[in-house]
């Protein structure tokens, strides 16, 4: 054998030798680089199905069900004046619903969200009525504690290093103290400002003191009930007459913006989602077959036309008005979407967030500041149920000394849970808050049709809420028992 064939056969050795070294870290680390065709990732996705991972599978299908159901015993509702009506009168609690998201991945809960967003209104209202002058419309105590508290919620993010919370604080302490004047931006915004702030002092009595959230959101249930009650006055009401604000929740957007909307949603979405599909293929990941992706991307494209299409004819039921496009709150809702989405799946944030939701222990010894992702989850939770105040004053003109108590906090947690969000933590995503509020919607609206009493309402859609709550609790057990 000549050097030359012996140098090759060494060559051709490490080469191979390599390959299996390479081979033996992939397996060792479980990376999956195996690709998979339709019918594999079909295989696959039924196995994790049957192994308890159903996600908003439940929900959706729930949904599909009411749709026919109330389809098949109302003529009116599939018109498009009340599918139009659907999307505007289920935007606020969703919006209150996405925020809830984040606090229930810790496994936390916060009861007091719905008064929360009752005081965000309320401060809202009166800046607005009193021309930008709070001193004049809370009275100088009130007002003085007012700024106290937001002096507080500033002083408090400090500590903990939380920036967001901070800002959003300090802009509401600055527009109380220089009395800007009147105007529904600055007004939504001093709401938005003003919910971050109840959610600082709520997170940092869960999170630094250790107070359980159920015993501080309680408490504070009941303290910001007070709040509003002190605002507004027994009996009072705050009319809304500021024509930005109504058309929050009940103006549309015209046809031509109707279509540019859907055009940027499906068009955004299919660049990430392709994106991301052929970013893996390149990189030799386990990825989805591309025929599934773009069918995906097919029936989402589909879907979004044909609802474009029939919210930009015209619905009004007089000759002499034309309503026609997509409701406004349809891009609030996709935007805050789209936002919370990329926060939970494509930022260290986000990571941080399951792995505390997952294991808070394992999370410390990670290097996690467990504290401060536990603080944080409540002031986006505030700040989301201002956003949806915003949005449910605008609809009904008013706030009043009930607004944000009722049933407004059992049907956001409700839609959050019946979407597929877990009560034990760690698992759940922006989208089921949609799906469920979307569902909550749907009971609500159908059975409103169907001019069934407030008692049956109730009734079922708690049966809806016991029923996903039990699939979340059985779904569990079965993952569990399949990952022994």
């Amino acid at each position: 054998m000549s050097t030359e064939e012996a140098k090759s056969m060494t060559d051709t050795t490490e080469t191979h030798e390599s390959e299996a070294a390479q081979q033996g870290a992939i397996s060792d680390f479980g990376i999956d680089t195996t690709s998979r065709s339709t019918s594999e990732a079909v295989r696959d996705y039924w196995a994790s199905v049957r192994g308890g991972e159903l996600g908003s599978l439940p929900a959706l299908l729930g949904l599909i069900v009411l749709l026919i159901v109330f389809s098949s015993l109302s003529e009116s509702f599939f018109t498009l004046g009340n599918l139009a009506n659907l999307l505007q009168q289920g935007a606020s609690i969703t919006i209150i619903a996405m925020g809830l998201v984040f606090v229930l991945l810790l496994g936390e809960i916060d009861l007091s969200a719905g008064t929360a967003s009752g005081v965000t209104a309320s401060v809202m209202a009166l800046d607005l009525i009193h021309g930008g002058n709070l001193l004049g419309g809370m009275g100088d105590g009130v007002f003085y504690v007012f700024c106290g508290w937001l002096v507080l919620a500033v002083g408090l993010s400090l500590l903990m290093r939380l920036w967001t919370g901070v800002v959003l604080s300090g802009i509401a302490l600055v527009i109380a103290l220089l009395g800007v004047p009147a105007n529904a931006w600055i007004g939504m915004l001093l709401a938005i400002c003003v919910g971050a702030s109840i959610g600082c002092i709520t997170g940092y009595l869960v999170a630094k003191i250790g107070i359980p959230s159920f015993v501080v959101t309680l408490a504070l249930f009941l303290v910001w009930s007070g709040v509003v009650l002190q605002f507004i006055g027994q009996g009072g009401t705050l009319g809304l007459r500021d024509d930005t604000i109504f058309q929050v929740a009940n103006g549309n957007i015209g046809t031509a913006g109707s279509w540019i909307l859907c055009v940027v949603a499906v068009g955004g979405y299919a660049a990430l989602v392709l994106n991301r599909h052929f970013t893996r293929l390149r990189k030799g990941l386990v990825a989805q077959p591309t025929a599934l992706v773009l069918t995906k991307i097919g029936g989402l494209a589909l879907l979004a036309a044909v609802a474009t299409f029939a919210l930009t004819q015209n619905r009004s039921p007089s000759t002499l008005v034309v309503i026609a496009g997509v409701p406004y709150v349809v891009p609030l809702v996709l935007v805050l979407l789209v936002i919370g989405t990329f926060v939970l799946d494509r930022t260290s944030y986000g990571r941080h967030l399951y792995a505390v939701g997952g294991n808070k222990e394992a999370a410390r010894r990670a290097g996690i500041n467990v504290e401060k992702i536990r603080m944080s989850v409540f002031v986006i939770a505030s700040s989301a149920a201002a956003i949806g105040a915003i949005v449910y004053s605008s609809k009904v003109g008013s706030v009043d000394p009930n607004a944000g108590g009722g049933n407004t906090l059992l049907m956001s947690v409700g839609a959050a849970v019946i979407g597929g969000t877990s009560l034990f933590g760690g698992k759940g995503r922006l989208r089921d808050a949609v799906i469920g509020g979307a569902v909550l919607a749907v009971i609500a609206n159908g059975m409103g049709l169907l001019k069934q009493p407030s008692a049956v309402v109730f009734m079922v859609t708690g049966l809806v809420l016991l029923l996903a709550a039990s699939v979340d609790a059985l779904s569990r057990r079965r993952a569990a028992t399949s990952a022994r």
